[in-house]
């Protein structure tokens, strides 16, 4: 927790470090502090980004402990922005919830890779692709299990608006036999409301479902916002920095109460390779 209480100290701290720098700078690669925090909603923009986003689990069993998972999530699109790949490689730092305290296990979790096709049009914006969950976190931080489905994304973007929700659904098709099967799925809904000068507001709740738990047992439904800042260090790299608190409304009887989502993420628009 001390960890967590300093990494949101240094967070807010570089919001107002560069909240003057960056206001009477314009970025020198053609878009705008507006421009990037509106396409940094979009999760299919044309834009290479590199999140970290560190979730913080809390409240979770009997003695109320705390899972912290970290995701690295780079972006990249391909093909002129036509396919936009995200790959999520889940850092994990488990407790040992039987007891007050102690650590059960740290490391890499089940990695998910994501590729969506993305035609272009005007107003409704959607993609649909695969989804292919690796077995990378082994018996103590994954399911052993290899796990493919389907993902699609569907959004608007008007005025300072963006409103959309992507959802994927996987199934296990090979992997430990031992191991129970997987059929879960995940709503990633969010809302956007631009502030102006970078600065934005949000809500992102991820609600997940899992097909095969008993009945009461199957959804966790967070309900929270957050807010956010893209600011330009150096007046030339974006930075995309937001946190946020949702509270698990529904949830199963072992399930977190709380998640605290903290976020820094790298923007790479495809235009700084390019000649001025």
């Amino acid at each position: 927790m001390k960890k967590l209480i300093l990494l949101l100290t240094i967070l807010f701290g570089v919001f107002s470090v560069n909240a003057q720098e960056t206001t009477a700078e314009e970025p020198t690669e053609g878009l705008s502090q507006e421009e990037l925090a509106k396409q940094a909603a979009n999760p299919v923009a044309n834009l290479m980004s590199f999140p970290f986003q560190n979730n913080l689990n809390m409240n979770q069993g009997p003695f109320d402990r705390n899972t912290n998972i970290l995701n690295i999530q780079p972006v990249i699109p391909l093909f002129n922005g036509k396919v936009i790949t995200r790959t999520i490689m889940p850092i994990v730092s488990i407790p040992d919830y039987g007891n007050e305290t102690g650590k059960l296990t740290s490391g890499l979790a089940d990695i998910v890779f994501t590729a969506f096709y993305v035609p272009e049009s005007k107003g409704l914006i959607w993609g649909i692709g695969p989804v292919l969950e690796l077995p990378t976190g082994g018996s103590m931080r994954g399911t052993e299990k290899w796990s493919a489905g389907s993902s699609a994304l569907v959004m608007v973007q008007p005025g300072d608006w963006t409103i959309g929700i992507l959802v994927n659904n996987t199934w296990s098709f090979a992997g430990n036999e031992d191991r129970d099967n997987i059929n879960h799925m995940l709503a990633n809904l969010f809302v956007v409301r631009q502030l102006g000068n970078g600065w934005y507001v949000n809500s992102a709740p991820i609600i997940t479902a899992d097909w095969t738990a008993e009945s009461g047992d199957q959804w966790i439904v967070p309900v929270g916002a957050g807010v956010g800042k893209v600011m330009l260090l150096g007046g030339k790299l974006p930075l995309n920095v937001q946190t946020g608190l949702y509270n698990n409304v529904i949830r199963p009887d072992f399930g977190p109460e709380w998640q605290l989502r903290i976020q820094a993420q790298i923007l790479l628009p495809t235009s700084i390779f390019k000649g001025k």
